[in-house]
């Protein structure tokens, strides 16, 4: 690292890790084990990260991506990031023990599709193509849903009508990549109806707004992330925008001693969906490597905290 005599020195971005969504889907999936024993089905990664699923794996956890592999009378444990209505429908059609992890800020979006739906808008949707979310959110509707991934896009699609359209967002988006879409929806449908509230979820902005604190103070930027959590890719992108070096590491066997010289801070973050257990990991290796030093930044402290679905809760 710093060969110069001070010190170096760790910040640890604040809020950082798990939000209220992804604590409360991976403790669905505990709680349907202990109360109903393993196998428990769970349609795709309930979290985009790797240690999360190889945990719950090795729990008795089954994940699947098909619903043709679960077999008759099992229990069905949705993934955070929601699901179409033709899967919700096919899975109750074959009378699986259901429960819904579906993130609720994802499902207050579902809720908005289908009741504007019904007053017969059309709907442009800001969102990365194959992502699972925004696959469930488009399968809200059997049509209506045109999908844009960036500014460009916005001028490619075509509305059946432009009187009744609505935006919304995938939840895990860049804050400014998506104002910067919205800006460009708005100017080509200057009638086109927003969020009362922004989709783009409460943990995905803090995270962004600490990177965007940190990253002017330190020499390189580390996310804890798994290659395929939108929201982590994110803080690693948005650091890079802010002109900081930064790498996405997935565990700490991943960090380079050669990304560290010369380097005197270091700040360290981690996505939505990265345990506390990963970053300490980090820091270990950091310190390995000759970090002397942790700071922890001020920043938010999140409160929010989501019920469990009924048939799991202890009272129940």
């Amino acid at each position: 690292m710093s060969n110069s005599s001070h010190s170096v020195e760790i910040l640890l971005a604040e809020p950082r890790g798990f939000c209220a969504g992804v604590d409360r889907a991976i403790e669905i999936v505990e709680k349907a084990l202990a109360k109903f024993g393993q196998p428990i089905y769970v349609r795709h990664e309930i979290v985009h990260n790797t240690y999360v699923v190889d945990d719950l794996k090795a729990r008795g956890a089954i994940f699947i991506e098909e619903l043709d592999d679960v077999p008759p009378g099992a229990t069905l444990v949705f993934s955070a990031h929601g699901v179409s209505q033709a899967i919700q429908r096919e899975a109750e059609r074959r009378g699986f023990r259901i429960f819904d992890a579906t993130c609720p800020l994802v499902t207050k979006v579902h809720v908005e599709v289908a009741k504007l739906a019904k007053e017969g808008f059309e709907f442009v949707m800001i969102g990365h193509k194959g992502h699972p979310e925004v696959e469930g959110t488009m399968g809200q509707l059997e049509s209506g849903i045109h999908l844009v991934e960036d500014v460009a896009d916005v001028a490619r699609i075509q509305p059946r009508q432009t009187e009744r359209l609505a935006v919304v967002t995938q939840t895990t988006l860049s804050v400014d990549d998506a104002a910067e879409i919205t800006a460009a929806v708005v100017a080509r449908f200057p009638l086109i109806q927003k969020p009362k509230m922004q989709d783009i979820c409460y943990a995905t902005q803090n995270r962004q707004d600490a990177v965007k604190v940190m990253s002017p103070q330190v020499d390189i930027v580390i996310v804890v992330g798994s290659p395929t959590s939108s929201n982590s890719n994110r803080l690693r992108e948005l650091a890079e925008k802010l002109g900081t070096v930064s790498y996405m590491v997935d565990h700490a066997d991943e960090l380079k001693a050669e990304w560290f010289a010369g380097r005197s801070r270091v700040g360290l973050t981690a996505g939505a969906s990265a345990p506390e257990v990963l970053v300490k990991a980090v820091i270990d290796r950091i310190k390995a490597l000759g970090a002397v030093s942790v700071r922890k930044m001020d920043g938010i402290e999140e409160t929010v905290k989501f019920p469990l679905p009924k048939g799991l809760r202890l009272d129940a």
